[in-house]
Order: structure tokens, then C-alpha cells, then sequence
């Protein structure tokens, strides 16, 4: 069975920091896109950053690029999603999500979320 769990949300202030961690079972973690994303309340899902399968090159969101990294422990199967300079509108509900093949918005495995407030 697939599982991707995520951890490391909560609330932080603006200007501060937070480490996403998604911890990957049911799949060979190496050959799949792992990627993140993420909710705001009233507003649709939007990609944050991705990890492409096979050579795991990074994607950003332009609206992250500059503050957000995205990374993985192999070793782990865990997938991390460091955000630093966090602002008031990248609160939302961030998502793990996996794919066999590319990223993209409707991925083949989801996490269940971690809940990110940021306080201005």
C-alpha cells in the first residue's frame, strides 16, 4: 500500500521558517516525481515544487523560487520541502503527492496534508 506522510507544519511568523517532511512507503521512492503542493482556504490546489523522476531536478513554483527548496534522503524515502521567508499568503494545507511518471497536478498518490499558518 502507498503512503506518503507528512510533518512539519504549525504555526510561524512571518519572516520565519519550516521544514515539510513526507515520508514515503508502498513504492520504489527513486522512481517516482515527488512533489509538493499546496491548498489556501477558497482558493485551488497549486503546485509548489516537484522533484522529477528519474535524475530528481528540482521544479519551483515562481511564486517560491527564491525562498522555498525542495530536496530528498533516498535512504529515508522522505522528501522535504524547506521553506524559509514564509509570508501570510503561504498559508494553506501543503500536500505530498506522488507520480509514476511526470509532475503534474493530478498525481498518482496523495498525502492526507499538513497545515501551514503563517502570522503577519
Amino acid at each position: 500500500e502507498v503512503q506518503l506522510v507528512e510533518s512539519g507544519g504549525g504555526l510561524v511568523q512571518a519572516g520565519g521558517s519550516l521544514r515539510l517532511s513526507c515520508v514515503a512507503s508502498g513504492f520504489a521512492f527513486t522512481t517516482y516525481a515527488i512533489g509538493w503542493f499546496r491548498q489556501a482556504p477558497g482558493k485551488e490546489r497549486e503546485a509548489v515544487a516537484c522533484l522529477r523522476r528519474g535524475d530528481f531536478s528540482p521544479y519551483l513554483a515562481d511564486s517560491v523560487r527564491d525562498r522555498f527548496t525542495i530536496s530528498s534522503d533516498n535512504d529515508k524515502n522522505t522528501a522535504y520541502l524547506h521553506m524559509n521567508n514564509l509570508k501570510p499568503e503561504d498559508t494553506a494545507v501543503y500536500y505530498c503527492a506522488a507520480d509514476a511518471l511526470v509532475c503534474h497536478t493530478v498525481m498518482d498518490h496523495w498525502g492526507k496534508g499538513t497545515l501551514v499558518t503563517v502570522s503577519s
